[in-house]
């Protein structure tokens, strides 16, 4: 299919576009590079311009003829969406709004759409399915619910066919070293680590140790990025079969605690970095896993890196990878 990814620079959506040329796929990426790397885009062409910006849209539908989108691009921080929501409500949001409209313009027929689990809050349960209640509470999440409504309203007036995915903790790396996560100042538990073990930051901090888990640290349901991206090719495959509009979780439906996590990397690098106790941080559910039995079904999508070690150390052999060419271009 000719295919447009718009946040295909970023972390995630470099993965996908990656299996999307290797599956055959002619891609266009469209990305403003805020948080996003050129160098990432590995298959198609990469459009550089910004969804808050109509024309730019308009110009990229007009010279394509589109038979479906992976919409990626959005600010992701949650204490940052706290600090600043009209930063979130304005990218997350408004401009789905922006894409939602030339879809329809465009007649565009299918729509893959990157949400989070952060759309259902804080839930009493600790394995979540799609029927889970939608109770934001953050304006990160409630700007993906906001977007999630938009399409499902479009989609229903419209007749678009979409698939909207929930993430839960991405990790990892391209097993190569292609492809990682290269953002600046990243937040997520196994990047910090990882950074820790290669020498990128002094030491890190647990945030809460008297939750009800095995060690009273945090639990979280991490996922391989690759598994993710592989979960986008089967969402696309699924409507160009004639597939029903599906919102679906991508988790792997079990998880680990904070203080797992870390032991994994120290083990792993076989570097004992400083770790400092913090208090517990406003909104952390204590466990949050993905019941991922409908994705399983529906896509029949079966993960091929369900394992911690391999999340850790393919995240470290990227680190490591990254680190080594940033003091290379620093050398110059």
């Amino acid at each position: 299919m000719k295919v447009l990814v718009t946040g295909g620079a970023g972390y995630i959506g470099s993965h996908v576009v990656r299996q999307l040329g290797e599956a055959g796929h002619d891609v266009v990426v469209f990305d403003n590079l805020s948080t996003g790397h050129a160098w990432a885009v590995t298959h198609g062409e990469l459009v550089v311009g910004d969804l808050a910006d109509p024309d730019a849209i308009e110009e990229v539908m007009e010279a394509h003829r589109f038979e479906a989108v992976l919409h990626f691009a959005a600010h992701i921080v949650v204490p940052e969406s706290v600090s600043n929501p009209l930063k979130y409500y304005s990218n997350n949001t408004r401009n789905t709004l922006n894409l939602l409209a030339a879809l329809e313009k465009h007649r565009i027929p299918r729509l893959v759409f990157s949400s989070t689990a952060a759309v259902y809050g804080m839930p009493e349960e600790t394995l979540l399915n799609e029927q889970t209640p939608l109770l934001p509470i953050n304006p990160y999440g409630a700007s993906k619910m906001m977007s999630e409504r938009m399409i499902t309203d479009s989609a229903a007036a419209s007749g678009l066919n979409y698939v909207i995915l929930r993430y839960f903790n991405v990790a990892g790396a391209d097993p190569q070293t292609r492809l990682g996560q290269a953002t600046p100042e990243a937040t997520h538990l196994i990047k910090v680590a990882c950074e820790c073990a290669t020498g990128a930051r002094d030491g890190m901090q647990v945030f809460g140790n008297d939750y009800d888990t095995r060690d009273g640290t945090c639990v979280r349901d991490y996922i391989h990025v690759e598994d993710l991206a592989s979960a986008h090719i089967r969402a696309l495959e699924h409507m160009a079969g004639g597939g029903e509009s599906q919102i679906l979780n991508c988790g792997y439906g079990r998880g680990f605690t904070v203080r797992e996590v870390i032991d994994a990397v120290k083990r792993l690098s076989g570097v004992d970095f400083p770790v400092t106790q913090a208090p517990r941080r406003a909104g952390d559910p204590g466990a949050l896993m993905a019941d991922n039995q409908r994705i399983r079904s529906v896509l029949d999508w079966v993960p091929r890196h369900d394992d911690l070690d391999t999340i850790v150390q393919t995240a470290l052999d990227w680190e490591r990878h990254w680190q080594k060419q940033m003091q290379t271009k620093n050398s110059y």
